[in-house]
């Protein structure tokens, strides 16, 4: 087992304080946003020690070593997954990340076009597809999947009677879909390609009346309409803030978590919690950011089918102190142990963080990572620990 350094992103978004409460440090009045445990090339974590060499040259060095043999053959020589503690106080964008393939397709595409790999404007940053799991630590907000459209039909007919009218067209067209699976998708994808390709000034007149409507709303959909309110003071004219209504809008409790595959349009919100994905930085946005916005290229990796339910709740293992939870990802499994003196076998490379408590050589806010030549860890000690390993899928 190694000690690991973990990388802080300080994103406009983040928490000023979250991130340094959980390492017991002070903070400096910047937001820090993210801290990153893991191999990425563009900010990789060091291990602990004279030298500090950086996780993705290690592994690089003694793949098998390392990674073990089947995820050495299956991955290559890189560690399949990122870990991070994301802490949130305002709004990220709306998003989507794309397939394997489309990642693929893209990052050649860009490449061919001589697009630099920094470049602001750039979408795909690397080949591969990012699919990713957030696990809460305190209560959390998020936008993810779409709602079943006869709850969004009841939702937008709600608001066009409280004074958005240019909601009540919408609202029709769903509302024949109803019920229909493909027609409800196709639906959904030229509603969302509808205002988002509005001109901007029918963007900004729809945005403000929707927030008006929402403003002062106390009915079942309270969560969602108040973010809309508080999505638009954050981005005035913005028609995001409209096309969030449409997506569940959802409050996670600690332990709970959300599964966001290739072409789920969401947006976290507010809160702390542990997030894992497939080794990659894909991100492609349409709205409610000050970043670049590609409406046509979101459009193309989009899914509009509804998610009724998109919580993930983990299931206990025999043991009783260990929560994992049920994801198709083949990169990543993610699993969160309660206790006394946690340990387990290991067969690929397991990287964990402490997230309540402290254990010898690994405290609260700290990470280490498990070689698979290791073949098994062990922690002396009380708390928890969030640890992730390659997935089975």
């Amino acid at each position: 087992m190694h000690r690991l350094s973990g990388v802080v992103q300080h994103y406009a978004w983040g928490s000023p304080t979250a991130v340094p409460e959980l390492l017991g440090v002070e903070g400096d009045g910047t937001p820090w946003a993210e801290l990153w445990f893991g191999a990425h090339p563009s900010a990789p974590s060091r291990l602990d020690g004279p030298h500090g060499e950086p996780l993705d040259a290690a592994i690089e060095r003694d793949p098998t070593g390392w990674l073990g043999e089947r995820t050495a053959a299956r991955f290559g020589a890189r560690l399949p997954y990122l870990v991070k503690v994301l802490a949130a106080a305002a709004p990220l964008s709306l998003q989507v990340h794309p397939s394997a393939a489309q990642a693929a397709a893209g990052f050649a595409r860009e490449n061919d076009r001589g697009v630099p790999l920094d470049a602001p404007h750039r979408l795909y940053r690397d080949a591969s597809h990012k699919p990713e799991i957030l696990c809460a630590l305190t209560p959390f907000d998020a936008l993810c999947g779409f709602r079943p459209v006869d709850a969004t039909v009841a939702l937008l007919e709600h608001l066009a009677r409280r004074g958005a009218a240019g909601l009540a067209p919408f609202a029709r067209l769903l509302s024949e879909a109803a019920g229909r699976p493909d027609a409800a998708a196709a639906a959904l994808a030229y509603t969302v390609g509808t205002l988002l390709t509005m001109a901007p000034g029918d963007q900004a007149h729809l945005a403000a009346a929707t927030a008006a409507a929402c403003t002062g709303d106390d009915s079942p959909w309270a969560l969602a309409t108040g973010w809309a309110v508080r999505l638009a003071e954050h981005h005035p004219g913005d028609v995001g803030a409209v096309v969030a209504l449409l997506l569940n809008c959802v409050r996670l409790a600690p332990g709970e978590a959300l599964y966001l595959d290739a072409g789920n349009l969401h947006a976290y919100l507010g809160g702390v919690g542990v997030e894992v994905m497939a080794n990659s930085d894909n991100v492609l946005r349409g709205g409610l950011t000050p970043k670049h916005v590609d409406v046509p290229e979101l459009l193309d990796v989009l899914v509009c089918a509804p998610l009724a339910d998109p919580v993930v709740r983990p299931d206990p293992a025999p043991d009783g102190a260990t929560r994992r939870y049920r994801t198709p990802a083949a990169e990543f499994a993610l699993s969160v142990v309660n206790g006394r003196d946690p340990g387990r076998e290991v067969t690929g490379p397991e990287l964990l963080v402490c997230t309540a408590g402290s254990f010898d050589g690994l405290a609260r806010g700290e990470a280490a990572v498990v070689p698979a030549g290791d073949r098994a860890w062990a922690l002396h000690g009380c708390g928890t620990v969030h640890a992730v390993a390659v997935g089975t899928a």
